[in-house]
């Protein structure tokens, strides 16, 4: 086999396992189970809140039900479900209790795409943000979530996450 036959087949199987492994990113095999995560928000303002999770996934084969339990470096607790339904081969729809309506997750290779608004001071129903999430299934087997966080369309904030299985 010639040196640049060779070159074309590994290079064919390099980008075939890596399409493999960005096919498998399905957030009800990815997060079923236990997983944790580090992450931080940071503010325009210059406010920076990180924070640790712990979430269990279970799959009833229909809708994952992602409970996450947030422990804030100040010593804060707090607790969000998600409930992620799927709707077609790549899409779901989510929601979680503190969510106005639900948003629409799509899945293109490695990557998660999602939209959502929410109060921050929910009980007032005060303080409406959006935040725009991307997932990546990284090489590594972790996800990197980033968000943008506006308010009337203007970046106020971002959040990153690192999630790692156990």
């Amino acid at each position: 086999m010639s040196r640049i036959n060779y070159l074309v087949l590994a290079l064919g199987l390099v980008l075939t396992s890596h399409q493999a492994a960005a096919a498998d990113f399905a957030l009800e095999k990815w997060f079923k189970g236990k997983t944790v995560a580090r992450g931080e928000f940071s503010a325009i303002t210059g406010t920076r809140r990180g924070f640790d999770v712990l979430l269990t996934g279970k799959w009833n084969g229909k809708t994952l039900t992602l409970r996450e339990d947030f422990v804030y470096d100040d010593g804060e607790r707090d607790r969000k479900t998600w409930r992620f339904t799927k709707t077609g081969p790549n899409t779901y729809s989510g929601t979680r209790e503190d969510v106005i309506g639900a948003t629409v997750v799509t899945v293109a290779g490695d990557t998660a795409r999602f939209s959502y608004d929410v109060y921050l001071d929910g009980k007032n129903r005060k303080n409406k943000v959006r935040f725009s999430d991307v997932m990546v299934l990284r090489d590594d087997g972790t996800v990197l979530n980033t968000a943008r966080v506006s308010k009337f369309g203007i970046p106020v904030g971002r959040t990153r996450v690192e999630f790692r299985r156990p």
